[in-house]
């Protein structure tokens, strides 16, 4: 009895997290739930851009073989 019940909760705890039902995360409606998705999506995309900004990736590399202007032309 202690082993199924300890599958059974384990099969809860691994599933219901995935699902979305028991806390809607979007709304109902379609119009307002594609709004909350482009937001979302936006959000997600601007991240790496934080990213490479915070480790400096976004600078030219000064090991390249050819020359980089770097300024405003």
């Amino acid at each position: 009895m202690r082993r199924q019940l300890g599958w059974l909760l384990l099969v809860v705890c691994t599933t219901v997290p995935m699902v979305g039902c028991a806390l809607p995360i979007y709304s109902a409606k379609p119009s307002k739930r594609a709004e909350q998705l482009i937001y979302t999506s936006e959000n997600l995309r601007g991240i790496v851009q934080e990213w490479e900004r915070f480790w400096f990736l976004d600078q030219p590399d000064h090991m390249t073989p050819y020359r980089v202007h770097g300024g405003v032309i």
